[in-house]
């Protein structure tokens, strides 16, 4: 069997040396022949160097160009130049068990899915970074999703990163080029239309490395809302309702503070003072929300960490609704179901 593994990277000149020599350093069959595929995005801090070196030490490694840059450009590229019969993607921020890809071989074969993943694992740096992991794995600030839980085993609608069979690619077709966010879930949902099968298994061991401040990851959920919205274009649907929570609560907020303005400009006193009631209310159990969710790490957490959590967790819940919103709000180009979108929506964000 060969096996190709696909990694889209760019400026990374810190990363992807630590990254390569943990690959390298799986625990891979004697009768596989394995080829690693770094898609880089015509980097410029070096890490074009860095991947030169190992391409001169280790002949598996291979350097594919992206000169689009964006992630699922990188993939399709580097899956392009693969020739293995199985292929899986990896990404440098994320730090992967010795026997990674030894399981996501074996949960291929014995589940006959068309798509596996591990659980996606957030452990942060920080007391911020931190702070930001306990939320990424808490199921109210993830909205239940599978695949932030660490232990489940099943079918899933999306799972991290991802493990298939190149027939899967010539079926379903390669990651959208015109997303630059949310490639991954966009075709996990478009396998999952034509009839196909995604895995989730506890056995496919990473950890992830989130953001470490508060800027960063306010960004990267704005992306992913804005982004949401061109995967549902695309699909005329959505791959789960929970996607459109964020931007319900987002637009309950805007829309009563709307109500109290208008309300005291017409000197409708008595309606101003209902809706503030109403928002303020809404306000205060959407804060007792995320206390509550904040509990189950008391002990696991250090204290200031934990003090950040509610707010960490509503970080995540607006930012996420606000991006979804500028989605909606942006015109789809002609012929196109993206929106046409700001370079604020589209520069990479670490």
């Amino acid at each position: 069997m060969k096996i190709s593994i696909v990694i889209p990277c760019r400026n990374e000149r810190r990363h992807i040396g630590e990254f390569l020599d943990s690959l390298l350093r799986q625990s891979f069959d004697r009768n596989w022949e394995v080829e690693i595929l770094v898609a880089d995005g015509m980097s410029d801090d070096g890490t074009r160097e860095v991947l030169r070196q190992y391409m001169q030490k280790a002949p598996s490694v291979q350097m594919i160009d992206n000169p689009g840059r964006i992630v699922s450009m990188g993939l399709n590229a580097a899956i392009a130049a693969s020739t293995g019969d199985v292929i899986i993607r990896m990404d440098a921020h994320t730090v992967y068990a010795t026997d990674y890809v030894r399981q996501c071989v074996d949960v291929l074969r014995q589940t006959g899915a068309d798509n596996v993943g591990g659980p996606w694992i957030a452990r942060g740096t920080g007391l911020i970074g931190r702070a930001i992991a306990a939320a990424f794995q808490s199921p109210f600030c993830a909205g239940g999703g599978k695949s932030h839980n660490p232990s489940y085993e099943g079918d899933a609608d999306t799972v991290y990163l991802g493990c298939w069979r190149r027939s899967v690619f010539e079926r379903f077709g390669l990651f959208d080029p015109e997303l630059v966010r949310n490639q991954d879930d966009e075709l996990n949902f478009r396998i999952r239309r034509g009839g196909g099968r995604l895995f989730q298994s506890p056995r496919i061991q990473s950890y992830y490395t989130p953001r470490s401040s508060l800027v960063a990851v306010s960004k990267q959920y704005l992306q992913y809302g804005f982004w949401k919205v061109a995967v549902m274009r695309k699909h005329g649907s959505v791959a789960s309702w929970r996607h459109l929570v964020p931007a319900l609560f987002v637009s309950s907020i805007l829309l009563g503070l709307l109500l109290i303005t208008l309300s005291a400009a017409f000197g409708w006193s008595t309606f101003a003072l209902f809706a503030g009631t109403l928002l303020s209310a809404e306000l205060m159990l959407y804060a007792l929300a995320c206390v509550t969710a904040s509990l189950p790490y008391l002990g696991s957490l250090e204290l200031p960490s934990l003090l950040a959590l509610p707010g960490v967790i509503a970080v995540h819940h607006i930012a996420y609704g606000v991006g979804f919103l500028m989605g909606l709000l942006q015109p789809a180009r002609s012929g196109v179901n993206s929106p046409q979108p700001s370079r604020f929506f589209t520069a990479l964000t670490r």
